[in-house]
């Protein structure tokens, strides 16, 4: 059977559902002790002074560390959205002078368990010159504001613009210019499992070992080298089970650094898991952020103009990755339509919250929400259907690759696809003239029915290369060691499919190793729906160098031509002559030193592979959503909802859906439901799920999950486009428009809590 594209079970879930999957906080070493942390209580202090002597003097606690056990500690580098100027805001992982968010570290404290680690930050006396805190981004640029950093004027961490076309002229000639301004709400991914890690030091070896860091393996391997001063040779990562990625987790936090250099410190093996109010606070948060946009269309509704001011809020300082949601944004505001005079001006603000990173689809959820409620709002103007509004503007299948013109640091060429075709078949699928007849029918109504649409372009496979190598063993089995990583996402069932189909052996044959630098020695990690994109490709070449030297052998022992043989059932078949074979066990002995040198063959069935590319494939798809909103409590419910996308060439349909469904519940969560609040002095109201709230079992609809393959990507061997963010990314966006269709009144702003809901259901009423 050939595996790629069919719907196997995921290899991953039976260790886990037999409780035998180990994640960090199953790993036990020989006296391990425990570490915690001490967080600032204040959004903006100097930090004059810490006594630690009280604590020190508890039974059972064993150390204290501060900035000052640490001289000389570097900043955390950005790994990816490197934007002039963000270098001037990077975190250090402990604070020094200065502390500019509630949540900062400014000590660690080691005991022989969490709970006394815990007693002992009750005993630390921390002396704070509290400063004036902002935690509103554009009073955060005002003169007189306070200043987070020295270097940073206004706070602006970094600000660039994107320039594309004529925009004066293409202003000139419209019929209809209006601005809006649209905000999106502080959430994050608030992961099923915190945050952890094991640091173990053998101090005769110098060797340290880490378990934890996931998603970025290999890239926190090189950080962590580093910064700690150790040769990347002496330290060993290994990657355990995570509970949950979704962009927040495995990038370099402040604790990859501090509980490493606590285990080699005190000599003892270290354990950190963050609790849910840690986790909270401390973790990446995402998606703050401001746009002004003007917009410029025609009668007909044809989109000739966009100039956009954005506000990003980074919170307190630059992290690994903080500058991608701005970039994405300011790339993928224009979306499937074609808008080719555009313009936007992006500000990178801190402020004195939480610093902030990626979640899944960042700032294509913000850019799509606003693009498309300016859809919308172009047809309320102009008398028009969305749809046909839609229509009129996304780009055309003839038009691919469709160049959207020079961004300065994205890669902006669409390669593949039909945009309208994907949107009037989901249009068609959900029954959308249907659902209009029940708008209309309940519009007067104490629950008004809507229907709104979230059209969008995803970016994924973001490179700049992978490695793969893959080893047959003296069982004959197939091991691929690969430089990605899990993440709950199913890629080592994805792996196993494609290797298994080059190789044409069985996919339980098939063993998947990743996230351990002492096994793979290179690796670009998970993150930007790449890995099967990336990891996939590289697992594609390896097998194919593989298969050729397998041919070889067999050619040699056989003495048959290569040419008249094949791959069949995890074996060297003779074509014509199927009595003639060697199994994959049988061609492992083959290549032993001893029998390989003598027919010439270098020993071992190993090869490596890496695949390389700057050109990203885009994913491509629509939500459709129909919402009942109730007039009197503001509540809102969703009666149906539909995603299609178009992934390129499905690997595993169930691995695919399993996304989609995932991502339109943290979609709807952000729609609705998730929000960080901070108090104007800076303080978090959102530490615990009482406060924060998430979407549950309840909260889904039932839901059409619809992925196409009609456009593979010709930017990588396999076809394949990243399918990890189409779930969520337009969520925010098709919500929206329902509530504003079910109203007759324009949404700005998300989440639609009851009261935002209940202040737009009033002003419906004063416009009627």
């Amino acid at each position: 059977m050939a595996y790629i594209g069919s719907r196997i079970r995921r290899k991953e879930d039976l260790r886990l559902l037999r409780g035998i999957g180990k994640y960090v906080g199953d790993i036990h070493r020989p006296g391990m002790v425990h570490a915690a942390i001490l967080r600032s209580t204040h959004a903006h202090a100097h930090l004059l002074k810490i006594e630690a002597s009280a604590a020190l003097k508890l039974p059972g606690v064993i150390g204290v560390l501060s900035a000052a056990d640490m001289p000389g500690v570097k900043s955390i580098p950005m790994r990816t959205g490197v934007i002039p100027g963000l270098e001037r805001s990077q975190q250090t992982p402990i604070a020094t002078t200065k502390v500019r968010y509630v949540g900062d570290p400014i000590a660690v404290v080691v005991a022989e368990s969490r709970y006394l680690a815990e007693d002992a930050l009750e005993l630390i006396e921390v002396e704070y010159q509290p400063l004036g805190a902002v935690t509103d981004a554009r009073a955060s640029m005002q003169p007189g504001a306070p200043q987070l950093h020295d270097a940073t004027l206004n706070n602006i961490a970094a600000n660039f613009q994107v320039n594309v076309g004529e925009l004066d002229a293409a202003f000139a000639a419209c019929d209809l210019i209006f601005e809006e301004y649209f905000s999106t709400q502080r959430h994050s991914a608030v992961p099923l499992e915190n945050r952890g890690l094991v640091a173990e030091w053998d101090e005769g070896r110098g060797f340290l070992t880490m378990w934890g860091p996931t998603k970025m393996t290999h890239t926190n391997w090189r950080i962590l080298s580093d910064l700690i001063g150790l040769p990347q040779s002496c330290i060993h990562f290994i990657e355990p089970e995570v509970g949950g990625g979704f962009g927040a987790r495995g990038e370099f936090y402040p604790e990859d650094f501090l509980i490493p250099f606590a285990a080699r410190h005190f000599r003892k093996p270290l354990c950190w898991i963050e609790d849910r109010s840690e986790n909270l606070k401390a973790m990446n948060q995402s998606r703050q952020q401001n746009h002004r946009v003007r917009i410029g269309v025609k009668s007909d509704g044809t989109i000739l103009a966009m100039d956009a001011e954005i506000l990003f809020d980074m919170g307190g300082y630059t992290r690994t990755h903080g500058g991608v949601p701005a970039i994405a944004a300011s790339a993928m505001l224009r979306g499937p339509f074609r808008i080719k005079n555009y313009r936007a001006n992006v500000f990178c603000v801190l402020t004195n919250k939480t610093p902030v990173g990626t979640y899944r689809s960042p700032g294509r959820y913000e850019a799509n929400f606003v693009r498309e409620r300016l859809a919308d709002m172009i047809a309320h103007r102009l008398r028009l259907d969305p749809a046909d509004v839609r229509r009129r503007n996304l780009i055309r299948h003839e038009e691919m690759p469709y160049d959207l013109g020079k961004h300065p640091f994205h890669y902006m060429v669409y390669d593949t696809g039909d945009f309208l075709g994907q949107m009037n078949r989901a249009l068609e699928q959900f029954g959308y003239d249907d659902w209009q007849k029940k708008v209309a029918a309940t519009k007067n109504q104490s629950c008004a029915i809507g229907v709104g649409i979230g059209c969008f372009v995803e970016t994924s496979g973001i490179g700049p290369w992978e490695y793969a190598r893959i080893e047959i063993d003296n069982g004959g089995k197939v091991v691929l060691y690969s430089g990605c990583n899990s993440v709950g996402q199913g890629i080592a069932t994805a792996l196993s499919q494609i290797v298994a189909d080059e190789l044409q052996c069985s996919i339980d044959d098939v063993t998947v190793v990743h996230g351990d630098t002492a096994k793979v020695p290179y690796g670009n990690g998970s993150n930007a729906s790449r890995s099967t994109v990336m990891a996939g490709s590289a697992a594609v070449g390896a097998s194919r160098k593989v298969r050729d030297k397998l041919l070889r052998l067999a050619s040699a022992n056989l003495e048959i031509d290569a040419a008249d043989l094949i791959l069949r059932d995890g074996k060297i078949v003779a074509k014509g002559a199927q009595e003639r074979s060697l199994s994959f066990t049988d061609l492992a002995r083959l290549a032993l030193p001893g029998a390989a040198l003598k027919a010439g063959i270098t020993p071992g069935i190993s090869e490596e592979d890496f695949f390389a590319t700057d050109k990203r494939p885009f994913p491509y798809g629509v939500h459709v959503a129909a919402v009942e909103v109730d007039k009197e409590t503001g509540k809102i419910k969703i009666l149906d909802y539909l995603v299609s996308e178009d992934v390129g060439r499905k690997i595993n349909p169930m691995i695919i859906e399993g996304q989609m469904a995932g991502g339109l519940a943290q979609g709807i969560g952000g729609a609705i439901l998730e929000e960080f609040v901070y108090s104007e002095d800076g303080q978090p109201l959102s530490t615990n799920f009482m406060d924060y709230l998430l979407p549950t079992a309840m909260d889904m609809p039932k839901a059409q999950f619809i992925s196409t393959e009609d456009f593979p990507s010709p930017h990588n061997p396999l076809g394949v486009k990243g399918a990890g963010e189409g779930g969520i990314t337009a969520a925010g966006a098709a919500i929206a428009n329902a509530v504003s269709n079910a109203l007759a009144v324009e949404v700005t702003k998300l989440p639609l809590k009851p009261d935002y809901v209940l202040e737009l259901v009033r002003k419906s009423r004063e416009a009627t």
